[in-house]
This record gives C-alpha cells, sequence and structure tokens, in this order.
C-alpha cells in the first residue's frame, strides 16, 4: 500500500486489468494483486462467439456472475444479473452468445484444478 507523504494515509492505487492473465486478479498465482489460497477472483471479458472449452474442477466451486451480455453454459442460456454455480465435479463449457463481461469467482484458490473433459462426456 502506498502511503501519502504529506498526511501518511493510505492512498488509491490501481493496476490496468489487462495485465492479469486471463482476468485473474486475485488467488494463488501470479501475476495477482493479492495472493490468497481461499478464493480466487476475475473479471473477464468475451466478444460473441467467444468458447472456453468443457471442462471439470475436481476441488473448486466456481461462481460466474454474467454482468453484461449472454452467454451459453451447458446448453443453458444466462443472461445479465445470472449468478451460476458449478459445484465441484460439474462438468461445463462456455459461449458468448452476445459480447459479454463476467465476475467469476472460484473457492478455493487450487493450482491445476482444472480438467479438461471431452465434449460428449
Amino acid at each position: 500500500m502506498r502511503m501519502n507523504a504529506t498526511s501518511a494515509l493510505p492512498q488509491i492505487t490501481t493496476t490496468p486489468l489487462a495485465t492479469m492473465r486471463g482476468g485473474w486478479f486475485v488467488g494463488a498465482f501470479t501475476p495477482t494483486l493479492a495472493a490468497s489460497p481461499f478464493a480466487e477472483m476475475a473479471v473477464k471479458y468475451y466478444r460473441a462467439g467467444d468458447t472456453e472449452p468443457r471442462h471439470v474442477h475436481r476441488i473448486a466451486t466456481e461462481y460466474t456472475v454474467v454482468t453484461a451480455g449472454c452467454v451459453e453454459m451447458n446448453g443453458v442460456r444466462y443472461e445479465t444479473g445470472t449468478i451460476v454455480c458449478v459445484p465441484p465435479g460439474c462438468a461445463t463449457d462456455f459461449r458468448a452468445l452476445t459480447d459479454t463481461c463476467t465476475a467469476v469467482v472460484k473457492l478455493p484458490s487450487v493450482a491445476g484444478d482444472k480438467y479438461p473433459v471431452p465434449s460428449h462426456a
């Protein structure tokens, strides 16, 4: 935390989201703004038609908030304002149906806890 030289009060700092890997900015990885084994956080932007391959987390629960746009996960459509909870062991894919922004939280932060799943499984 930076301090103001004249008042010794904390100052607000900023970091471009583009400097984070894939929009992830909190978690047990680098780069990060806050290293934590307890949670991961991201803000992700997608263009219409962008996809994420089908995968599963064996340990983490993933919460995806559709903050703007419309997406499809496992063939189900979700729109702005929807919070999608994907529990451990539940495979999912992702497709942006429109330009989309999501906020994602994973609990806990576990390195390597993302396993590809064939799309027919």
